[in-house]
């Protein structure tokens, strides 16, 4: 069977001798912190979390340094939605990379920045779209956060609990998926975010509602994410971000989705948010954008983006690599494949199946299986079952993320091409790893 659709292989211990090796090079040379919380999830859940070090990757299976292979049920952080290394996406950057690998950026740019920046405001709800690049997800919210407050001239950003928009300083301090990502630094971020609730259910959509703001003079945005991905898997109950939307408009607050996870047929449609009737006046994308390299973007109208002001003025938001020719072309060949593809309508058949197969396995321990497209969580029994699983179904062959506060979901973002057999063999693994106890 060729790489790509291949089942798992895993013949060696994880890590075994040529793994061990390269990890030990890792600790003596990445930032201490990140092997100190690969040794404290070792502590919390009895299970060494030494890392896997990856070579090589083709469609959903990837190859570590002692030979085993993997079905990756997370396509690298949903980034590897059309699969890893797709020909197409592989070509046109061998093509750019023979012509040009650089250029000016908004100063004098490539033709491919100009063509991705017009496929992406024709794939955007807007008739007079406008698109800002960028590099990561991170970048993309920032340039949001960025537009709404020269849009409105008021700094203030309700978000919610639970919410994950990215680490760098503008993001991090609307995300509310853990204080310890921003508690340290505080006193540098400032306090201009409020953190509403975000319900589980339809009996708590009063009480979110009632956590709002009930003065929004003082506030220029919301940001949400169609549904709450590093969070777990949540999705907002019917009618609870509509009413979060309606409100704001009425105070003309500026509406950002992020849609760096759910984006671009990832949950069955290109917009998540749109699709749900939302509306946003700014959508940000990235992940799936560049089908393996570094690509985002922050999309909205014309009305809205006019708030940069003229453009024969300084920019005053650009970057060296924002739009950069390798990064576009990737970005165009990734947009072909998914359209030419039906991408979207095969996302939406392979997440049903998937989750539907979970269901019907009924694994000890999961206690619900939510899902749109090819976005799944499993709700666990217990806190940190979800860092448990992830390491036990690693053994048997299947990558997988521990999501939620509590470490209490696992979190399936697979590639689109996941094959039914492979399918299977995760459902099969699931049960075997939920049956010995998580």
């Amino acid at each position: 069977m060729d790489l790509g659709e291949a089942l798992p292989d895993v013949r060696r211990p994880i890590p075994n001798e040529a793994g061990r090796a390269w990890v030990e090079r890792l600790a003596a040379s990445e930032c201490p912190a990140l092997t100190t919380r690969r040794k404290r999830r070792a502590e919390r859940t009895g299970a060494s979390h030494d890392p896997i070090v990856w070579t090589e990757a083709r469609g959903a299976n990837v190859l570590d340094a002692d030979g085993n292979r993997y079905v990756d049920m997370t396509s690298g952080f949903g980034v590897a939605f059309i699969g890893h290394g797709h020909p197409a996406v592989v070509e046109a950057v061998r093509r750019q990379a023979g012509t040009l690998m650089h250029a000016l950026g908004d100063l004098h740019p490539s033709t491919v920045k100009i063509e991705l920046l017009e496929r992406l405001c024709r794939l955007s709800p807007w008739d007079d779209a406008r698109a800002m690049l960028s590099l990561s997800g991170a970048d993309a919210i920032t340039a949001a956060l960025k537009t709404a407050m020269l849009a409105t001239g008021k700094p203030g950003v309700i978000t919610f609990e639970g919410s994950y928009h990215g680490l760098s300083y503008g993001p991090l301090a609307v995300s509310g998926y853990s204080d310890r990502f921003a508690k340290p630094f505080v006193e540098q971020l400032g306090t201009r975010a409020h953190f509403a609730h975000w319900p589980r259910s339809r009996d708590e959509v009063s009480a979110a509602l009632a956590s709002l703001p009930n003065d929004l003079s003082a506030f220029g945005a919301v940001i949400f994410e169609p549904i709450q991905g590093r969070g777990g898997v949540r999705f907002p109950p019917a009618g609870f971000l509509e009413a979060v939307v309606e409100r704001a408009r009425a105070h003309g607050l500026v509406v950002i989705a992020d849609e760096v996870l759910s984006g671009l047929g990832r949950c069955g449609t290109w917009w998540r948010s749109v699709q749900a009737g939302l509306a946003p006046d700014l959508l940000c994308v990235g992940k799936a954008l560049g089908g393996g390299l570094p690509v985002s973007a922050c999309l909205g109208s014309e009305t809205v983006m006019r708030a940069w002001g003229a453009p024969d003025q300084e920019a005053i938001h650009t970057g060296t690599f924002f739009g950069d020719p390798l990064g576009a072309a990737a970005a165009l060949a990734s947009l072909d494949v998914i359209e030419k593809e039906d991408l979207l309508t095969r996302a939406k058949e392979s997440g049903d199946a998937l989750a539907l197969a979970i269901r019907e396995a009924s694994p000890a321990g999961v206690t619900e299986v939510r899902h749109e497209g090819m976005m799944v969580g499993l709700q666990m029994r217990e806190p940190l079952d979800g860092l448990r699983i992830a390491r036990a179904l690693l053994e048997r062959g299947y990558l997988v993320l521990p999501a939620g506060a509590q470490a209490d979901v696992v979190q399936l973002t697979p590639p689109v091409c996941l094959t039914g057999a492979q399918r299977e063999g995760f459902v099969t693994a699931l049960s075997s790893s939920a049956g010995a106890g998580v």
